[in-house]
């Protein structure tokens, strides 16, 4: 006699699919050619330094953005601060400077970019859920862009991007099914 279904639909990906997902991109991470060097020898920065400059406004944003949901939600502050932290280091790993929290010192000023960051004075919902909500779609297309992103990378900077995405993955994940 087979277990009934779970009564609650479920939305996002699963653990399961999180766990497929992530070692075909940390393969293709492994895949591609290149060093991290970028010696061009022009002024102009090469693709691997805007790949690495791009993933740390990024992140910047995203840490942004948290910062935005726990001003508008204290009550989240508990549950968010170790991701915003995992954004943080991912910033620093890609050689942005990290952005200090709001209760902490000054914030660096964001550097120009060809795509703005959205503004963490955008509104933020009401709802504590739809917060979370726009925080893991955040989240989920960072990923998705750094796992794209991955391919035309040089070998360490390729796994770096892979990684940082896998763990964008579990973030999104966390703040979708692990509040419910």
């Amino acid at each position: 006699m087979p277990f009934p279904s779970s009564p609650r639909a479920r939305s996002g990906p699963r653990r399961r699919s999180l766990l497929t997902v992530a070692p075909a991109v940390l393969l293709a991470a492994g895949c591609s050619a290149g060093s991290g060097g970028s010696g061009t020898g022009g002024s102009r920065p090469s693709a691997a330094d805007r790949a690495r400059a791009r993933a740390a406004r990024d992140s910047r944003a995203l840490a942004e953005r948290y910062d935005a949901v726990v001003a508008a939600h204290p009550k989240l502050a508990e549950r968010l601060r170790p991701l915003r932290a995992e954004v943080v280091r991912h910033e620093k790993a890609f050689g942005g400077a990290p952005v200090a929290s709001p209760s902490g010192s000054a914030s660096p000023s964001p550097t120009g970019s060809a795509s703005p960051p959205a503004s963490p004075a955008a509104a933020v919902p009401a709802r504590e859920k739809d917060a979370l909500a726009e925080l893991a779609a955040a989240e989920r297309e960072i990923a998705s862009r750094r796992a794209e992103a991955l391919l035309d990378a040089p070998g360490e900077l390729a796994r770096l991007l892979a990684s940082v995405a896998a763990a964008g993955a579990a973030h999104a994940y966390l703040l979708t099914e692990a509040g419910r």
